[in-house]
């Protein structure tokens, strides 16, 4: 229980980057190309967590037929999430005509955080179970890549004309549930076997690599395409440099 308490601080503070964006966009006017270059770090960082704290640790756990099944159902898993996202939002403004796109921008960017935030958020939960403490590099692996998602999608939810209050709560909503996955995924998968648990992660790796492929590379790409490449790049190092300090 210890585990998954400590899962739950972890996963409401990395969600809590959510909040941090969302304020940053509230109170300052932060250029875009700013907010796309944090987007292309983020992204980096990312992808070095989940090789080497989730896809590593996952085939040290349960072997490599565990890892590659759950890799491919986490991919398919948010391939399909976002899909019927994109489906339900083009419905909705093919409905209310173009007036109500603009209205409804912002929020589709927070549900799209919420399909994100959920495998990010049980894969900090199984990081703790798997070694009865916190993992510093996807933790600040997570919470750098969640400050742009508040960023850009409250911006636009300002520009709509959104009250801060209700833009407040939705974040602070979403940022519960990312602790509330994280204490899930921890309590949930304590006591299962190997294979089990090595499932699990690689679910959460793969459903975070195929959102930093569909959303974060992309977005960052279109604002700043000259730099993205190198500011993965760093990220990744980054990261990589944490993991290998902390081991």
């Amino acid at each position: 229980m210890f585990d998954s308490m400590q899962a739950l601080l972890w996963g409401t503070v990395a969600g809590s980057a959510l909040l941090l964006g969302s304020a940053a966009a509230w109170w300052l006017k932060i250029p875009k190309i700013w907010v796309s270059a944090i987007m292309a770090f983020g992204a980096g960082v990312l992808i070095s967590a989940l090789t080497f704290e989730l896809v590593l640790e996952a085939y040290t756990t349960g072997g490599l037929v565990a890892t590659l099944i759950g890799v491919i159902a986490g991919a398919l898993l948010y391939f399909g999430a976002n899909r019927l996202l994109d489906w339900r939002t083009k419905r909705r403004r093919a409905k209310k005509g173009t007036g109500g796109a603009d209205e409804s921008a912002g929020s589709d960017l927070a549900v799209g955080a919420l399909i994100d935030g959920i495998p990010e958020s049980v894969a900090l939960g199984l990081t703790v179970v798997a070694s009865s403490a916190i993992n510093p590099a996807m933790l600040i692996a997570i919470f750098i890549s969640n400050v742009p998602e508040g960023l850009a999608s409250t911006a636009q939810m300002k520009d709509a004309g959104r009250k801060g209050s209700s833009v407040a709560a939705l974040w602070g909503s979403i940022a519960i549930c990312c602790g509330i996955s994280a204490f899930l995924g921890a309590l949930l998968l304590e006591s299962m076997p190997g294979e089990v648990l090595a499932f699990a992660t690689a679910v959460a790796a793969g459903g975070i690599l195929t959102m930093i492929a569909d959303t974060m590379i992309p977005e960052a790409y279109a604002a700043e395409h000259d730099y993205t490449g190198l500011l993965v790049t760093t990220g990744f190092l980054a990261a990589f440099s944490l993991h290998v300090i902390g081991d």
